[in-house]
């Protein structure tokens, strides 16, 4: 199994990544691209198993991507900022279908007047 991870940069509209610990660099016009070039440069040096990627923006013009090739096991969600990616099932076996929620009616809500705690929008 293999962990790549990167520190990408925008600067003058542009995409740069450099490995944390390693060699592999890579720039790109939008961060869509960037994450294609670094998960394929990732895979061509380890080729075993699936992929998975994580990545999250740490500010406007920065960011941390994630790449793990190989490790088996899927199911789980490697992610942070609000961005997650689904791990493949191992072995190309399909997924288990999710279990369906039952129907749920809608709760009640009470509407309250804004009067009765002596507060108005315009105060």
């Amino acid at each position: 199994m293999g962990v790549y991870t990167f520190i990408c940069r925008n600067s003058g509209g542009d995409w740069s990544a450099k490995q944390l610990s390693g060699d592999l660099e890579a720039s790109a016009a939008s961060t869509f691209e960037l994450q294609r070039k670094l998960v394929h440069a990732a895979a061509s040096i380890e080729s075993s198993g699936g992929v998975q990627s994580s990545f999250s923006l740490v500010t406007p013009s920065s960011a941390v991507f994630q790449v793990i090739v190989g490790g088996g096991g899927g199911g789980g969600f490697i992610g942070g900022g609000g961005v997650a990616t689904a791990a493949a099932p191992a072995g190309g076996a399909p997924a288990p279908e999710a279990p369906k929620e039952e129907e749920k009616k809608p709760e009640k809500v009470e509407e309250s007047d804004d009067e009765d705690m002596g507060l108005s929008l315009f105060d």
